[in-house]
């Protein structure tokens, strides 16, 4: 009989690689031989597959031998089942090849023939659109996600025998997708339910409007976490080429919802702090999956009491902060997770966390032990570092009514807008991500604005990058001034922002 074929993708990371399956079907002692490099979900199709088409009404050849190409790539998981059981069927001449050639087939088969959702369609159809594979068909669970790639026709399934239907050209239970219905933004969580803390608040909008790292710190109950929850908020929505990087993320961890197939506000992620070094930067056997620091991809990491988490965990964060990327090595080769985050810390200032510092027990040592868990290589990877506030009455009338976050929000709107119109021919979209050689080369600050940074440097009270985060603070300062570019007392005010003594 003749070689049947047929298309799959196997995902690498965030990204995928087309993957042409063969079927050839001969007469002889039953036999099932899988070539490709199959995981062992993916050998274990063979009895899914065998079982899904008999369950279907149609006969399971004798011999089959199935490969997988590029035979050197690894492949895992159960989204081929759908695309070897359609080319055994049509290798053994039960359905045409006709629509075949083209055609992506995605989805994990039940024995009884249902079609089972798996993870990644979303990154698995946008690697087929750049192959030049025009249709797909995946299951009816992930078809509001797919329906998120444009240029290729995409269909849902809910069993195998829908999709023999369909290859003969007869009627069909196959659903069209259809494009995903635009979602209203919701804040459900306001700046104006935080009581006082003006300076914590204004460190928070600096943040927010520069995309910069932030710490807070403060006795328990003085409003960190609420104030770290309440960034979100003030970020504005993502662009659609981001919208599309985040949910490709989003899908491979199979957080996505059917209601909501398209992450168009920034992901907040905050994990607790007993979460292993895996579940922050990634990991697993074989080929690992993105962690916490991925799934945060232009969004915010909150890490709440990050004094106590384990050392080792915090220093895993400092090349990811740095690069806007992590690279994880596993047994089937390395992958590449974006992890573009604005991380934001939360901590008490010594073990015992009395509600004011003159109530501490801690001896010098403890305090400063305690601390020491955030060391001096993340801390000047922290741009923006703010004391709270203990709470001294209930009632804040006199500072005058709390802006909302719809407020906050315009102003941190304007100046995100000024910067990325400032940074556009080098695909900058924030302060906070231009590198410190381009600071210097592009956009490089009079030496009368600079002179208290040199006096910092020349006294080692801040690092060479701690200037250059120094620079883009202030240049977020100017942008929220609606100021050219920043001067002295811009300088001043982000050096203020990286004291130690904050911390």
């Amino acid at each position: 009989m003749p070689l049947s074929r047929t298309w799959s993708v196997a995902l690498l990371g965030v990204d995928g690689q087309p993957v042409e399956i063969e079927a050839e079907v001969s007469q002889g002692k039953p036999k099932v031989q899988l070539l490709g490099l199959p995981d062992p979900a993916l050998n274990e199709s063979k009895d899914r597959v065998r079982a899904a088409v008999r369950n279907s009404g149609l006969e399971w050849p004798d011999q089959v031998t199935l490969a997988l190409s590029p035979a050197d790539l690894p492949k895992g998981g159960s989204g081929y089942d759908l695309g070897l059981a359609c080319a055994v069927l049509a290798g053994a001449g039960s359905v045409p090849q006709t629509k075949l050639g083209g055609t992506v087939l995605i989805g994990e088969l039940a024995l009884d023939g249902r079609i089972r959702p798996v993870r990644g369609v979303l990154p698995r159809l946008l690697a087929a659109k750049r192959a030049g594979l025009t249709h797909a068909i995946v299951p009816v669970e992930t078809l509001a996600e797919a329906a998120l790639v444009g240029g290729v026709h995409t269909r849902g399934a809910a069993r195998l025998a829908d999709v023999l239907a369909w290859l003969k050209d007869e009627d069909s239970a196959l659903v069209e997708a259809e494009p995903p219905a635009p979602v209203a933004r919701t804040d459900a969580l306001d700046l104006a339910d935080v009581l006082g803390q003006p300076e914590a608040r204004w460190a928070l909008e600096v943040a927010a409007a520069g995309a910069h790292n932030l710490l807070l710190v403060g006795p328990p109950g003085t409003g960190k976490t609420m104030l770290a929850e309440r960034i979100i908020g003030l970020l504005p929505e993502l662009t659609s080429e981001q919208a599309l990087e985040v949910t490709a993320i989003h899908s491979i961890t199979g957080s996505l919802s059917a209601d909501v197939p398209l992450v168009t506000l920034p992901p907040f992620i905050a994990p607790h702090h007993s979460a292993s070094i895996a579940a922050l930067v990634g990991g697993g056997v074989g080929t690992a999956r993105p962690g916490a620091i991925s799934k945060a991809h232009r969004g915010v990491l909150f890490l709440d009491e990050a004094c106590e988490y384990a050392p080792g965990h915090l220093e895993a964060l400092r090349t990811a902060v740095e690069e806007g990327e992590i690279r994880l090595a596993r047994r089937d080769g390395v992958v590449r997770y974006p992890a573009r985050f604005q991380l934001v810390l939360a901590t008490n200032p010594c073990p015992c966390a009395p509600p004011r510092d003159v109530d501490c027990t801690c001896s010098p040592v403890e305090r400063r032990r305690y601390f020491a868990r955030l060391s001096g290589p993340l801390l000047d990877r922290i741009d923006i570092r703010t004391r709270m506030r203990p709470i001294h009455a209930m009632d804040n009338s006199d500072l005058g009514p709390p802006e909302s976050s719809v407020t906050v929000r315009e102003r941190v709107a304007k100046a995100r807008a000024r910067a990325a119109e400032r940074w556009a021919e080098h695909g900058w979209q924030t302060n906070g991500e231009v590198p410190g050689p381009a600071l210097r080369r592009h956009s490089r600050l009079p030496a009368k604005a600079t002179r208290l940074l040199d006096r910092g440097l020349a006294a080692g009270f801040v690092s060479a990058r701690g200037a250059d985060r120094c620079i883009r603070i202030a240049w977020t300062l100017a942008d929220l001034a609606e100021k050219d570019r920043p001067d002295g007392e811009d300088v001043a005010a982000a050096l203020e922002f990286r004291d130690r003594r904050a911390a």
